[in-house]
């Protein structure tokens, strides 16, 4: 059945008694004949998922936040037991305020934290590293040849000589910028991570985040500063931040409550649209642990999401039942035509909403899905709570007369009144108008698309962006770049060679050359290879001397370095190295760059025995990932788009009908990727999911406002009489719904958390732009586009036909 197809019948003062209760379609009967069964049976759904609410638990992953079958990846987890933590990992600086750490009392509250961290739960004790863990090694040259051992030399006491010989030993050991800062006045706890805890259970990055929090004050305390990076940190300090979410939540539903009061006056029927799309926010909520399902700092927003799209499909219920009220329909029936009106229309725009979270399912990146799905259950529910239970409701507590009245005396003063906004608005029909419109429209869409070619692809700033440039964590990642000389942005490429075959001179001779090459590039700051340790090595036993800083074809020179090389730079079967590339930043520039010339060496020096097998690292993954989300943008965009499309054409029947749908959303997808341009973001995992939210949610205000022009249209009025109508009808709750959910979520500006910030400020340009364009460039596109009717033209002697009064034909007819 066409959504479109309305005809027009008088409703004024119809009471129950003159109402045929077995009229309308069968859902219609179904539900209405039958309302107390449809109320008590969602009472008791509310409530048991209302109890599995409270189950839900807020926490995140590592490995959901990676593309798991891009091959970087698959290449990192076949390894990830072979490599030494370049997965998810913690780096904690412990620095010296004032001195060296050659301190016996800070070298004692090192020892100490560093006992504390291997004692927390998750950490990957094996693999950990600090000054005082016996992994960390150093060798020299002696007069007896090559010597080794612990960095904290034997019998270490805290005395001046134990101090100076384990300066001596740091010195030797290679650690300076790495476990130990190039001034000597911090050093590093290296604290690689566990997918799962010695319970089994998920690492609980929330619980981490506060065991590190009070280990920091602890010693902090005690006269040293620590600061710490890793993924869980981050983690953890984006679920801290979330909590504040719930703050900006509860704005938004006070904002969104206040501005549908203000316009409808009427307490019970305001409180029933917000509690109505609350109770899908429950369900959505409680279905979530029932499918084994949790949320995560990226799902966070969607249960807000999801009171929207219910705030904007409510206020259109609510609306009509109020216009008929107000004419003295009695309130059931009312309640059952504004189904007849809407319901269709409605279910297209929430299919259209669900399109646009469904097609983030494209997306190789597990925590990208879930929000998908947790979107779309909440999407599936307001088609129960909003679509149904909504007019149910108001079907028994009706609204306000007051009120009703008062919405019909200011809309006969509107249809009467030439000044009125919304005969203004009637303008945009009118050639003149329409032809400026679609021209500034035009130049508009083409500045948009032009600048959106400059949208990069990942992260454009250091750090990390999903938090604010003045964090704590951010601050901290600052500390690190200075002190240590480079990030802990890590890309590590694997080598692969036959077992026991690692060291030999062809293999190790282009590692050589790709460290060399790797240095030249721009972001590189340094490199760490079983080649380099061989050239290090040639020297120290010669003195020192840089002359015989070189890589020697010599085997067995080879072989006897690689047996005393700590494992790091290679596996326990001598079958795999591994190029450690230390970069100055994880921006989107950076990281390409890096990865076109791995990947072009790769190609040119993979043999049958020897493989350059890309990446491992925190960069590594940040790479892969970049790739992922640049092949799946245009994709997602390309099936959100055609889906829209395709549920218009089946709504309206008719493609200039849905080009003048579907034009104004492209115009705001331009704009926001422009916006996107200008504020300096990039598309990554946090702002993808905004992009095609964009076009799935805007559809709606173009839904309820052209379905009510076809219906008019099809009755013979002229372009600016149907269009008028259909303002009247919906065109006003239109506005009313755009100005809210804007003024809702552009609170979120003051989040601590940069992402969402940024996701406030994109919505609320969407939410904006969307209504702009169904109010002002869909009317200019359907004069150019939507036939008339043959010599209709407006008059004001025509009879003032209310569009409140449509109802769905029984029967349907294609547009024109």
């Amino acid at each position: 059945m066409s959504l479109a197809s309305f005809k027009t019948h008088d409703t004024h003062g119809v009471t129950l008694d003159q109402f045929d209760r077995h009229s309308g379609s069968w859902v219609e009967r179904l539900l209405f004949n039958h309302r107390a069964v449809v109320v008590w049976l969602c009472l008791a759904v509310t409530v048991l998922l209302g109890w599995q609410a409270t189950r839900l638990q807020l926490n995140a992953s590592f490995d959901k936040t990676i593309p798991a079958s891009h091959p970087y990846i698959q290449n990192f987890l076949r390894h990830q037991s072979e490599l030494s933590g370049l997965g998810n990992a913690l780096r904690i600086a412990v620095a010296q305020p004032e001195g060296s750490i050659y301190d016996a009392k800070y070298l004692e509250t090192l020892r100490r934290l560093s006992d504390e961290v291997f004692l927390l739960p998750g950490v990957d004790r094996a693999r950990m590293k600090s000054l005082w863990t016996p992994s960390t090694r150093w060798v020299g040259v002696t007069e007896d040849g090559l010597e080794g051992g612990p960095v904290i030399p034997d019998g270490y006491d805290g005395s001046p000589r134990s101090l100076q010989a384990l300066a001596a030993n740091v010195a030797r050991s290679g650690e300076l910028g790495q476990l130990v800062a190039r001034d000597e006045r911090s050093s590093v706890v290296y604290v690689p991570l566990l997918a799962q805890g010695t319970d089994g259970q998920a690492l609980d990055y929330a619980k981490l985040s506060g065991q590190l929090e009070t280990l920091r004050g602890k010693y902090e305390a005690e006269g040293v500063r620590v600061h710490i990076t890793g993924f869980a940190k981050i983690i953890g300090d984006l679920i801290d931040g979330v909590r504040s979410v719930l703050v900006f939540f509860a704005i938004a539903v006070a904002i969104a409550t206040a501005m549908v009061f203000a316009y409808t006056r009427c307490v019970r029927s305001t409180a029933l649209v917000v509690i109505a799309s609350l109770v899908a926010v429950v369900w959505q909520l409680g279905l979530l642990p029932l499918l084994g399902y949790a949320l995560d700092p990226y799902s966070i927003l969607v249960p807000f999401l999801v009171f929207a799209i219910g705030m904007s499909h409510g206020a259109q219920k609510m609306n009509g039942i109020m216009q008929d009220v107000g004419r003295g329909t009695h309130k059931l029936v009312a309640a059952r035509f504004t189904f007849r009106r809407l319901f269709l229309a409605g279910l297209t725009a929430l299919l259209a909403d669900a399109v646009g979270f469904a097609v983030l399912l494209v997306i190789d990146i597990q925590v990208i899905r879930e929000l998908a799905i947790a979107a779309s259950i909440g999407v599936a529910a307001l088609i129960f709570t909003n679509l149904i239970l909504l007019p149910v409701l108001l079907s028994y507590a009706g609204v306000s007369t007051r009120a009703a009245q008062r919405s019909l005396r200011a809309q006969a003063r509107e249809a009467a009144g030439s000044a009125s906004p919304w005969r203004w608005l009637e303008r945009f029909t009118q050639r003149r108008w329409a032809g400026v419109t679609v021209a500034v429209a035009l130049m508009l869409g083409t500045a948009g698309f032009i600048a959106s070619l400059q949208l990069k692809i990942g992260d454009l700033d250091p750090g990390a962006p999903e938090l604010r440039a003045d964090s704590r964590y951010n601050r901290d990642v600052a500390f690190m770049t200075a002190a240590y000389g480079a990030s802990s942005d890590v890309l590590a490429v694997m080598v692969k060679t036959p077992d026991g075959q690692c060291s030999r001179y062809e293999t190790l001779s282009k590692v050589d050359t790709l460290e060399w090459e790797m240095r030249q590039l721009d972001g590189v700051e340094s490199t760490n290879t079983l080649a380099l340790l061989n050239r290090r090595v040639l020297a120290g036993l010669n003195e020192g001397n840089p002359r015989w800083y070189e890589f020697l074809p010599n085997q067995d020179m080879l072989n006897t370095v690689t047996a005393g090389a700590p494992r790091g730079l290679y596996n326990d079967a001598c079958g795999l190295l591994t190029v450690y590339v230390f970069l100055r930043d994880h921006k989107a520039q950076t990281l390409a760059r890096v990865v076109d010339h791995l990947e072009a060496f790769a190609k040119a020096n993979d043999t049958a025995d020897t493989k350059f097998l890309l990446a491992a690292g925190s960069a590594g993954i940040e790479a892969a990932t970049n790739i992922v989300v640049k092949d799946a943008w245009r994709t997602m965009l390309l099936l959100v788009y055609g889906a829209v499309v395709l549920l218009c054409f089946i709504t309206f029947r008719s493609w200039r009908a849905v080009v003048v749908a579907v034009l104004p959303l492209v115009l705001t997808s331009f704009l926001a990727e422009a916006l996107m341009v200008g504020l300096g973001m990039g598309v990554k995992v946090a702002t993808l999911p905004v992009i095609a939210l964009g076009v799935g949610i805007g559809v709606d205000y173009a839904l309820y406002i052209l379905s009510v022009t076809l219906a008019q249209l099809r009755e013979g009025r002229s372009l600016s009489e149907a269009y008028h109508h259909a303002l009247l009808f919906t065109g006003k709750v239109v506005t009313l719904t755009g100005i809210t959910l804007a003024v809702g979520v552009v609170t979120w500006v003051a989040s601590p958390i940069k992402f969402q910030a940024d996701m406030g400020v994109l919505l609320a340009f969407m939410f904006l732009w969307n209504m702009l364009g169904a109010l002002v460039l869909l009317p200019a596109l359907a004069h150019f586009l939507l036939p008339q009717a043959a010599g209709a033209q407006p008059s004001a002697a025509a009879p003032a036909h209310d569009s409140s009064t449509l109802e769905p034909r029984q029967l349907p007819q294609r547009a024109a």
